[in-house]
């Protein structure tokens, strides 16, 4: 890191880290879910299957407000990155946000048919494989710097220099199996909780246990892609022992909880260590908010404006978060769980 400078525009900004994990804990499972939803198999295929939308159908609306809290923190507080990402990277985000609203749709629509393999529930499935896939692609990309290297030949390079290579390069498309990785181990991770036989735990155990195994080997794979890739990005994580200490135990302990069938504890440790390695990534890009182009200061809006949006932040989780605990008391309450 650069001299830690800390101020207005770094907590607004912290903010849109604190959505984003949100998401990734909420969101990012139910899209997990998804994944095992395409692999169900064995005699309990149908009930794993009903297992997967009765854990998601509660709440898997609410979870997407974390994303808009992000999205608009960002074109609010920081609008020169939003145009920049928006302009390099529209192709994925495009494909990423039609991806998002085909799954919702196609999980309604399965819900008033069979929860068995209809046409919507291959939609929804495979919906919830490409998104986080997407997801963590964008996110790659944004930490080569490549987006910066885009941007700079708009007007001059060709469409494919622009708008594709930055993107549809090998760290972010591994960056993005590492994603879906993650995501399909907190979804396991969470339907053993969420089970109510011991055969379906089992089922999601064994399921949590592989996925484990694909998040460490996704993880070594870009990580040693980003040393190429995204030096700045491989060289922040690499100096950042505690935080790679903390989410190595926390990965540890998940595992042996899955193995020793602690459920809750397994759940809280698979949480931990997907947001440590979120918030390793977002302190190694630190100040930038787009590396090698804008950084956090650069990119903020006017302070008048930063101001005004911190106002309406704490404004909106005055409502939003007693709304939330309320939904999560109301619908998953009663079986004792709450992600």
């Amino acid at each position: 890191m650069n001299g830690l400078t800390f101020g207005l525009p770094e907590v607004i900004a912290a903010v849109m880290g604190v959505a984003l994990n949100a998401y990734v804990l909420t969101g990012g499972a139910d899209f997990g879910g998804g994944v095992w939803d395409l692999c169900a198999s064995g005699p309990r295929r149908d009930r794993q299957r009903a297992l997967i939308a009765d854990s998601i159908a509660p709440i898997w609306e609410a979870n997407h407000v974390w994303l808009i809290v992000m999205i608009v923190v960002l074109f609010t507080g920081f609008p020169p990155a939003f145009a920049l990402l928006g302009t390099v990277l529209h192709i994925p985000l495009t494909i990423m946000l039609v991806g998002i609203v085909l799954r919702g749709s196609a999980f309604v629509f399965r819900s008033y048919g069979s929860r068995g393999r209809s046409r919507w529930g291959t939609a929804f499935a495979i919906a919830s494989i490409v998104t986080p896939l997407l997801l963590g692609i964008i996110v790659g990309a944004v930490a080569t710097g490549a987006v910066a290297e885009g941007a700079a030949k708009i007007g001059a390079g060709t469409f494919a220099e622009v708008f594709v290579r930055p993107w549809a390069a090998a760290f972010p498309v591994s960056n993005g199996l590492f994603a879906l990785a993650l995501f399909a181990f907190l979804a396991a991770t969470y339907l053993t909780v969420d089970a109510d036989e011991d055969g379906l735990r089992d089922d999601f155990r064994a399921r949590a246990l592989l996925a484990a195994g694909l998040v460490f080997v996704c993880a070594l794979a870009a990580l040693l892609l980003a040393r190429s890739a995204a030096p700045r990005l491989a060289m922040g994580i690499a100096g950042a022992l505690l935080i790679q200490a903390a989410t190595a135990l926390s990965a540890v302990t998940a595992i042996v909880a899955l193995w020793r069938r602690r459920f809750r504890v397994a759940r809280v440790a698979a949480a931990a260590q997907v947001s440590l390695i979120l918030w390793g990534w977002l302190l190694a890009q630190y100040p930038y908010i787009v590396p090698a182009a804008l950084s956090i200061r650069d990119a903020a809006a006017p302070a008048v404006t930063l101001r005004l949006l911190a106002i309406g932040l704490a404004a909106g989780a005055a409502i939003l978060l007693p709304s939330l605990r309320y939904l999560l008391r109301t619908f998953k309450g009663r079986a004792g769980v709450a992600r």
